[in-house]
């Protein structure tokens, strides 16, 4: 496990992760996605036990897949914070629009197979929910930029911080072969694309992660999987990025070959 900065950690909701960024015992922090359902209050009890009692600034969405807002109903319950996601993901948090149904032949894998039962219904937050400023910055977290990472979702975004380089990338990448209900369980750590059943836009996604991997950083938190840092966070997302087609996208949703 990576030594990360101080004011960052990571919480595993079952099968997602959530992040805290803020020092501990600062009473000053913000929560970026609320995992799954059902861990409202184990999200609560860690955030108490890391910043005292006090609630976050606010509450940022890299996108609105059930695993990432399952339980940002019942947080928003115990806290009265704003929540920001990209303009593109307000439809499907404002009860406007269902996510797609997801592709079920898209990767192998249990958690593939299983994909069809998965939640893709719009939440219902109304003006609970407030787009991200179109300047990239993230309110209450004046180091941090928002950058556009689509593909996954249409409004999918990732965190940065260049002081020093740590990345927050949601399913952007992510750590873990998200497909495997053994990789899942065991968390064996590797650098993957985005989980294949639930992404639409292969070549989009191929330009996201390109644009992360652009960036060099030092420290990832993503979505899915253990964090990673250094050469090996470098090397595995630069190979990913040249070779994408043939490790991330599944062979007959593979652009063709001239």
């Amino acid at each position: 496990m990576p030594q990360l900065p101080e004011d960052l950690t990571l919480k595993r909701t079952l099968i997602a992760n959530i992040a805290m960024i803020g020092k501990p015992g600062s009473g000053e922090w913000t929560l970026v996605d609320a995992g799954i359902a059902g861990f409202a209050r184990a999200i609560a009890d860690a955030a108490e036990e890391r910043f005292g009692a006090a609630a976050p600034k606010a509450i940022v969405l890299t996108h609105a897949h059930f695993d990432h807002v399952g339980s940002l109903e019942k947080l928003l319950e115990l806290w009265d914070v704003p929540v920001y996601a990209h303009e593109q993901e307000l439809p499907y948090l404002q009860g406007e629009r269902n996510y797609p149904p997801p592709d079920a032949d898209a990767g192998g894998g249990l958690m593939t197979l299983l994909s069809p039962l998965y939640p893709r219904e719009a939440l219902q937050l109304g003006g609970k929910v407030k787009p991200l400023p179109e300047d990239g910055s993230v309110p209450g977290l004046p180091e941090w930029k928002w950058i556009g990472t689509p593909g996954h979702t249409p409004g999918h975004v990732s965190l940065f911080r260049e002081r020093d380089r740590a990345l927050i990338a949601g399913d952007a990448f992510i750590t873990v072969k998200q497909e495997s209900a053994w990789a899942v369980l065991v968390q064996e750590q590797e650098i993957h694309g985005p989980p294949m059943y639930f992404t639409p836009d292969w070549a989009t996604a191929k330009a996201s992660v390109r644009r992360l991997e652009a960036l060099r950083p030092e420290f990832a938190l993503a979505g899915h999987g253990a964090p990673m840092d250094g050469e090996r966070l470098r090397a595995g997302l630069a190979e990913l990025a040249e070779r994408f087609d043939e490790m991330a996208v599944p062979p007959d949703r593979r652009p063709a070959q001239r």
